[in-house]
């Protein structure tokens, strides 16, 4: 077990801080808000639920979500345009405050890159920093699948993502932030996990995170001490 201080020393030190995307970052599921888009809102949100839960293999779920969602690129594109994602109150200030003294900042997400590099614009994070699974398209822009070779496809992809930063970069230290149990999972390799509830809370991470947070000015007020 880790003290809280020594959880606060660690991420106050920390090389890199890698965020989880939906429900963190931002304050939707953006999976469930494409779907909600593309008018197949229930099935799916239920799909999701299940998913951050633990209780269906990541890969296996997100197939059967996309099945029923069946996103063009033209969906994809009216989404952000129509409904872009809004940023969780205080995340702006804190990934600015990190990267002050050049901690890299990298945004995992078992969403879609489309979405998360459009996140990440708005963060001024680089697209090099994003990991997130990539939808295919046929060229009239139907549907055609995503990548299932990205490492964020499958369940403990998140995990495999910092264990290659810091095979890549030689990090010290990495911590990761994020509210579900994907995230959680990432630790280790990650040195330490921060669990976020200002969106959404799940029990398994609020009862398991050795620092669990609500809101992002905890972080930013670890950082000014």
């Amino acid at each position: 077990m880790v003290s809280h201080s020594e959880l606060r020393n660690l991420f106050c030190s920390a090389d890199a801080v890698c965020f989880d995307v939906d429900s963190t970052v931002i304050q939707e599921e953006g999976i469930d808000e494409l779907a909600k888009f593309c008018g197949v809102e229930d099935a799916v949100s239920e799909m999701t639920r299940q998913a951050m839960g633990g209780a269906v293999p990541f890969k296996a779920a997100l197939t059967q979500r996309l099945a029923l969602i069946q996103p063009s690129r033209e969906q994809v594109q009216r989404l952000l345009a129509e409904h872009p994602p809004h940023l969780t109150p205080g995340i702006r200030e804190l990934v600015s405050r990190l990267q002050e003294p050049n901690v890299q900042v990298f945004l995992i997400s078992g969403g879609f890159r489309s979405i998360v590099e459009h996140v990440a614009s708005k963060l001024n994070i680089p697209s090099t920093n994003v990991f997130a699974n990539r939808l295919k398209f046929y060229f009239n822009g139907e549907y055609a699948g995503f990548d299932e070779t990205q490492p964020t496809a499958e369940s403990g992809g998140k995990g495999k993502v910092i264990k290659f930063l810091k095979e890549k970069f030689h990090f010290k230290k990495i911590i990761m932030v994020g509210d579900g149990a994907t995230d959680m999972e990432a630790c280790p390799p990650a040195d330490a996990f921060i669990g976020f509830g200002g969106n959404v809370i799940r029990q398994q991470v609020k009862d398991n995170a050795e620092w669990y947070i609500t809101d992002f000015v905890e972080l930013l007020g670890a950082l000014e001490e």
